[in-house]
């Protein structure tokens, strides 16, 4: 969830906000599928290349590992697909049903598992573009440095951020 989303139930106050629990949905909606249009655009690309790559020559090249990781890195960017297409899907099933809030806690959760499923595929995919390039060793190096990178930008610092307190200036 978002620094502003609540649990469902809970009330905080919000003296900085004078919103109403639909405005605050709709907000929250509004920012999520603003995240999405990004996170779903890059998975689209990547899957994309991903479902190319058996049209090439080199392909009937690879061998036992790299057709396994390969198919690892198709199936989780299907999933990936899924998860952070799912919430417009919920969305048109779900219109005018006033449902906001219970769609808004759904979708960050399908968002939130579609973003650790797309750092999965994003650090696969490059293990395997260097399994493919430069051999194993440098397989594993690519694939840790593309897990740091990602947990550290997408883990750690919101994490670090979050526990900052606020300053005059933040409000």
């Amino acid at each position: 969830m978002s620094s502003d989303q609540e649990a469902p139930g809970r009330k905080a106050p919000r003296a900085e906000r004078a919103e109403t629990e639909t405005e605050r949905s709709d907000r929250n909606w509004d920012e999520l599928m603003q995240e999405l249009r990004v996170t779903q655009t890059g998975i689209q690309i990547l899957t994309a290349f991903l479902l190319t790559l058996p049209f090439q020559p080199r392909f009937t090249e690879l061998d036992d590992f790299q057709r396994a990781l390969y198919l690892v890195l198709v199936a989780l960017a299907v999933t990936t697909t899924a998860l952070l297409v799912a919430p417009v899907s919920l969305h048109r099933r779900l219109f005018r049903r006033r449902r906001k809030p219970q769609l808004v806690e759904t979708a960050n959760t399908l968002a939130q598992i579609g973003l650790v499923t797309f750092g999965l595929v994003v650090t696969g995919t490059a293990a395997f573009v260097f399994e493919m390039v430069l051999g194993t060793p440098a397989t594993w190096i690519a694939a840790g440095a593309a897990a740091v990178l990602l947990i550290g930008l997408w883990l750690a610092l919101p994490w670090r951020m979050g526990r900052r307190p606020l300053s005059p200036r933040d409000s």
